[in-house]
């Protein structure tokens, strides 16, 4: 059951719109890096599309209506979108799920330090990485800085063409003999992705370093100049003290934007396609939903890529308490309601999925693996060792998720990660399942998945932003 190349049914009007999806997807994972900045983003579309705040409509007790707009967020960090359709809520809802989350190296509290006339900051990886994907690449610096006066500030080094950027060094292949012997996980150590910040001293008056308050960059001068001038410049641009660390969320990603790829700009080679190209266009297919019969729900959350735990995390009861809360408003009140809603509801797990490479073909099953350009992915399965870890679709709603797509004529296909033995991996489905609600896993295929720069293919892209939005409609 070979699928087509989606492609080839393009006409020159879907070229175009998949043209300018690309362009905005492009450009929206170039800008946020950061699964606050993507809740940023979406926030300000769903307002501009007139979706209003959920705790505003709780404070006003506003009653809400068939065709209210709501949202929600848990510490800007994780974001559900509901627009309330003429069913009631208790006969269940069509949902997109995808995380905003992506690998990649944060900071610890602790982080800045100076070694052999070098400033060089701490971090721990975050994720599933290949270490060592992440040495001698130009680095930004995305986050946020929280204050004990209450203050927070926003941090993002490395993106504008003015701004200085940063790396983790490795070693010259002349010395890198021993290096070379290791395996694979451990050619770099964890503790060795650190990133370089600074060379230049501080230099300062000897008096004036005695006389400077404890913790100062003056102060710190005498014994670790090169730190103190990185204290100094973060204190100047930033109004930042070295003691702030402690309360700061920095994450250090690829710096630059994501290009297209490819003579034919087919493709587009970016940082963050792991889930951002799912949650992009389950993000535009919610906006685009006008008078859904069935409520039209879509859920972005955080900490996937550690296991959906926390309170922005899948596990969180962030999602359930919204949608009990909406309800609530909606007169339809009350435990078992609420229970009833979420049991009746069905769900695409939007989440991407391992394109066949060729130069790793040896990894993948071709009969059951996912392609690029053959459009929207869907893996009945996931997990490893035996489906270990996965929510296994039913029959019958596949059944009914095919012929959703095929009424709509979108372009998908099915796959599962690789040969049975090679591995594995899995997605935020099974915890909604736990409702006993209808769940599938739907994405995009991704070359390169998990590195620092990963490849899509547009016409996926484009498959998913219109399966999707069939789903909200029809499912």
């Amino acid at each position: 059951m070979e699928r087509k190349n989606a492609w080839k049914t393009y006409s020159p009007q879907q070229l175009e719109e998949l043209n300018q999806l690309a362009d905005g997807y492009r450009e929206f994972i170039s800008r946020n890096k950061t699964e606050r900045e993507c809740t940023d983003a979406a926030i300000a579309l769903a307002e501009a599309a007139g979706y209003v705040n959920l705790q505003d409509l709780i404070a006003a007790g506003a009653a809400v209506e068939p065709g209210a707009k709501i949202y929600a967020h848990t510490r800007g960090k994780a974001l559900v979108m509901v627009h309330v359709g003429t069913e009631p809520l208790e006969a269940g809802m069509n949902i997109l799920g995808a995380h905003i989350d992506s690998p990649r190296l944060d900071l610890k509290q602790n982080p800045l330090y100076e070694s052999n006339g070098l400033a060089l900051l701490d971090t721990h990886y975050y994720g599933g990485i290949k270490k060592y994907q992440w040495v001698t690449l130009p680095l930004a610096l995305h986050g946020v800085v929280a204050k004990t006066d209450g203050t927070v500030v926003n941090v993002v080094v490395g993106e504008d063409p003015a701004d200085p950027v940063f790396c983790i060094t490795d070693i010259l292949p002349h010395l890198g003999a021993d290096q070379m012997k290791r395996e694979a996980a451990k050619i770099v150590e964890g503790e060795a992705l650190d990133v370089l910040v600074g060379s230049q001293p501080l230099v300062v008056e000897e008096d004036a370093a005695k006389d400077a308050p404890e913790g100062s960059a003056l102060a710190a001068a005498a014994k670790d100049p090169v730190r103190a001038m990185v204290m100094q410049l973060l204190e100047q641009k930033y109004g930042i003290a070295e003691e702030d660390f402690l309360s700061a969320e920095i994450e250090v990603v690829p710096a630059g934007p994501a290009r297209d790829m490819g003579f034919d700009r087919s493709m587009i080679l970016g940082y963050g396609h792991d889930d951002r190209v799912c949650a992009y266009p389950s993000l535009m297919a919610q906006l685009a939903v006008d008078a859904p019969a069935r409520t039209a729900v879509c859920v972005l959350v955080d900490k996937e890529e550690i296991g959906s735990v926390g309170a922005s995390g899948m596990e969180s009861l962030f999602f359930e308490n919204a949608i009990a809360e909406i309800m609530e408003l909606a007169g339809e009140g009350g435990l078992l309601k609420l229970r009833r809603a979420l049991a009746a509801s069905r769900m695409l797990s939007s989440d991407v999925s391992a394109g066949l490479d060729p130069a790793y073909a040896n990894v993948f099953e071709p009969k059951n693996a996912a392609f690029l350009g053959r459009g929207l992915v869907f893996n009945k399965y996931t997990g490893a060792r035996g489906k270990s870890g996965s929510n296994d679709a039913s029959a019958e709603y596949v059944a009914r998720v095919r012929k959703v797509m095929d009424d709509a004529g979108v372009n998908f296909q099915t796959a599962e990660l690789g040969k049975v033995d090679a591995g594995g991996g899995g997605t935020i489905a099974f915890i909604p399942a736990r409702y006993n609600m209808d769940v599938i896993d739907s994405g995009v295929a991704v070359l390169s998945m998990h590195a620092p720069w990963e490849v899509i293919s547009k016409a996926d892209l484009y498959e998913a932003r219109r399966g999707y939005e069939a789903f909200l409609r029809n499912a």
